[in-house]
């Protein structure tokens, strides 16, 4: 829950306006003075745990409405959430707890009842780590956590007011709207179409994760609601799309996470016969930093716009020097309603820099700034690809796989994917004698990944991995010959 003032706005809208619907929820209409109920009955649970006053508390961000009314409960009471995301393997989940100096984790149960659980200390895993601050932040979000173990990313609550009031004034956006909030709770997303909604007094449709990819439900939803703000990544549009049908009461449709295909767009335009479309484009530790406005006729690649108001972009080449205009090179931003740096303070000095004043963030992606002052995306700068519009470290994901006993060597490699953007393969080396299976090796990464850094596919091999001239794993020659496994 970003923000104390958001806590109190939508417990004022439970008490000024209890017949509201707030959240629709499967087959649940879930009024604002239900959602109030809910929220009071989850804090005289939490008073009768004593909890550390100010302390922090990790909430797993199931998304549904007796979560949204626990983090609402979590900021009444002073206290900091973690909310990471429910996929996270339980060793995982246990270090980032410790690490944030969570005292309990918290669920609520269907019935509104709060199940709690003390998490064991341990200064050794947060050594390093800041104490959260619930002058400076009410919510804990964190990055993609391919090795398991995100870095932690403090939303402050002056940056969430901020962000709110941009969007509000950028959508012209109204307590009548109603989102369709597509993207999992523990999302940045979630920042605009569960939080900003909630604030308005407007309504959120949220779509259960496990029917996220059922192309009729989704479109019945947003049909059925007469739902007028879309954000999602690519994929979102093509379910919509491809199960038919129009979307007139959508005013706004958003692009998030990956670029859109051609093709895609192309049929957006008369499915949405009354929307603006947007590209939006930034990461969890600045928010959205760019915006484009997107005409679905243009050809040529989609710029992810320029810097959205109140937000500075910079652009250095390979040797850190500042271009002054057009030019292709590394990504610095500097938004109103970034993080102040992660949790985890020895991380803060590599990414988050002063320049004139003011404190920016290397993002590590490409961008190429041509004459018009447009930004387009290259790539990255690193080892990241974007799983389903989520940021993935390749060799991350690797080193978790070289970590099992049987593994003798990895290579995780990107493919293309029509649904997801990208999957991920992986090229496994097994050890002399090992009797690893795919099974084997899943379970092993389950238990320190999340679902969306979990390779795809697997081939293990007893075999060295193949390599090049300079005694390198040769990647491209592992993607290309799963290429045209999968295309024979």
């Amino acid at each position: 829950m970003p923000s104390s003032r958001l806590a109190e706005t939508v417990a004022a809208h439970g008490d000024e306006r209890p017949h509201r619907i707030a959240l629709h929820f499967n087959d649940q209409a879930v009024t604002y003075g239900r959602l109030n109920d809910l929220t009071r009955s989850l804090r005289k649970h939490l008073s009768a745990l004593d909890l550390p006053s100010g302390g922090t508390v990790c909430v797993p961000a199931h998304k549904n409405p007796q979560t949204v009314a626990l983090l609402l409960a979590v900021a009444q009471e002073g206290l900091v959430a973690l909310a990471p995301s429910p996929d996270l393997g339980s060793a995982a989940l246990e270090r980032l707890a410790q690490q944030a100096r969570v005292s309990h984790r918290l669920t609520a149960t269907a019935d509104g009842t709060l199940a709690a659980a003390p998490v064991p200390a341990d200064e050794a895993e947060a050594t390093g780590f800041a104490v959260p601050d619930p002058a400076r932040t009410r919510l804990l979000l964190t990055t993609s956590g391919s090795t398991g173990t995100p870095k932690i990313v403090p939303i402050e609550t002056a940056g969430f007011d901020a962000f709110a009031d941009w969007a509000v004034s950028e959508f012209a956006l109204s307590a009548e709207d109603i989102a369709l909030s597509y993207a999992p709770l523990n999302f940045d997303l979630a920042l605009l179409d569960i939080w900003t909604f909630l604030h308005l007094g407007a309504t959120v449709v949220l779509v259960e994760q496990q029917r996220a990819t059922d192309a009729a439900h989704l479109a019945g939803l947003t049909a059925r609601h007469r739902v007028t703000f879309v954000q999602g990544v690519p994929m979102v549009y093509r379910l919509l799309l491809d199960h038919g049908g129009t979307f007139p009461a959508v005013r706004h449709a958003i692009f998030t996470g990956d670029r859109m295909p051609a093709d895609l767009l192309a049929r957006v335009a008369p499915a949405f016969p009354g929307a603006a479309f947007h590209n939006v484009f930034g990461c969890t530790e600045t928010n959205d930093s760019f915006i484009h406005r997107v005409d679905p006729a243009a050809t040529g690649p989609m710029p992810v716009g320029r810097p959205i108001r109140g937000t500075e972009a910079v652009v250095v080449d390979s040797d850190g020097r500042r271009l002054a205009s057009v030019g292709t090179g590394e990504l610095l931003v500097s938004t109103p309603f970034q993080t102040s740096g992660y949790l985890r303070r020895e991380l803060n000095e590599a990414v988050f820099t002063q320049l004139d004043g003011r404190v920016f963030y290397r993002t590590g992606d490409i961008v190429t700034r041509n004459t018009e002052g447009l930004y387009f995306l290259e790539g990255r700068a690193d080892w990241h690809v974007k799983v389903r519009g989520v940021r993935t470290n390749l060799q991350e994901v690797e080193n978790v796989i070289a970590a099992h006993p049987d593994v003798a060597e990895a290579v995780v490699v990107p493919l293309p994917d029509p649904e997801a953007g990208v999957r991920l393969h992986a090229h496994v080396a097994q050890r002399p004698g090992s009797a690893l299976t795919s099974l084997g090796l899943r379970a092993h990464l389950g238990r320190e990944l999340p679902r969306h850094a979990i390779p795809a596919s697997v081939h293990l091999t007893a075999l060295p991995l193949p390599r090049t001239s300079t005694g390198k794993p040769d990647r491209n020659l592992i993607k290309q010959t799963r290429l045209k496994e999968t295309t024979a």
